[in-house]
């Protein structure tokens, strides 16, 4: 039994070694790290994480990052509640191409749309805004969210619909009070999804930002200089980096757990 918990044990290990390297690297400067190997910091220092909270590029940067990316998911998991639950529930001309069409958007490479994108923002002025950024992900995540939550909304037997409409129930009260309940475990792993993807993704929020609306994962870019890396400042930046992913993986955990046994993912 003991050697049966002892390989996940081991197996957990290896995975937390790089956070926990990126963690200890933090509270070290760049000449400590650069000096040579050491499991812990041998002068424990906050000055990295000072720079990051008193700096405003810095922390604008988390903020502004959080912002596109709240917008995206609250958008995408709107958009496609109700193209999941036509999907699910009615058949018509050219559905089933239609929603190949939505998944091959996901597995284009965002390199394709960046300057399409640029130029379209640009004409309309909505470059460097949290909505450009936060729309131009739209292209990825309402597919991807629709294809979870249709996955969801098939499980649901159609009788439940019918004995709503039968009951009095109109389409916007049985959808609110008693279908979405239903599916909640899929609406919190399309969003969970919806989030990860939009906060790690760089190339369309770097393209499509300048100043206002620079993400941090844009603005790690400025620990670069003629004489090398400011590694502890990146460590410090990379480790608050993530945490709101951590944040959103436990307030949706559960229903992480039941989306991935009930769902198609």
């Amino acid at each position: 039994m003991r050697k049966r918990n002892l390989i996940p044990i081991l197996y957990i290990l290896f995975l937390m070694l790089p956070i926990y390297w990126l963690v200890a690297m933090s509270f070290k400067t760049t000449n400590e790290i650069l000096a040579g190997f050491s499991l812990f910091p041998q002068t424990w220092t906050l000055e990295n994480y000072a720079v990051i909270f008193t700096d405003p590029s810095w922390y604008w940067g988390y903020i502004n990052s959080i912002l596109y990316v709240s917008i995206n998911t609250v958008i995408s998991v709107c958009v496609a509640l109700p193209a999941a639950y036509a999907f699910s529930r009615y058949s018509f001309l050219g559905d089933k191409q239609l929603f190949f069409w939505l998944l091959t958007n996901r597995m284009a490479p965002a390199a394709v749309f960046a300057l399409p994108f640029f130029q379209l923002y640009s004409a309309i002025g909505l470059f460097d805004t949290h909505l450009a950024v936060a729309l131009a992900h739209c292209l990825f995540n309402i597919p991807l969210a629709v294809w979870i939550l249709e996955g969801f909304m098939g499980g649901v037997p159609k009788e439940l619909d019918e004995t709503a409409y039968v009951d009095g129930y109109s389409f916007p009260r049985f959808f609110v009070t008693i279908f979405l309940p239903t599916i909640k475990a899929g609406v919190g792993v399309a969003a969970f999804f919806c989030f990860m993807f939009s906060w790690v993704e760089l190339l369309l929020a770097k393209t499509l930002t300048a100043v206002a609306a620079k993400p941090i994962a844009a603005t790690m870019t400025k620990t670069a200089s003629s004489a090398g890396y400011e590694l502890g400042l990146l460590a410090a930046a990379g480790t608050l980096t993530i945490i709101p992913g951590a944040i959103v993986i436990y307030f949706v955990r559960n229903y992480i757990a039941k989306g991935f046994a009930l769902g198609r993912v």
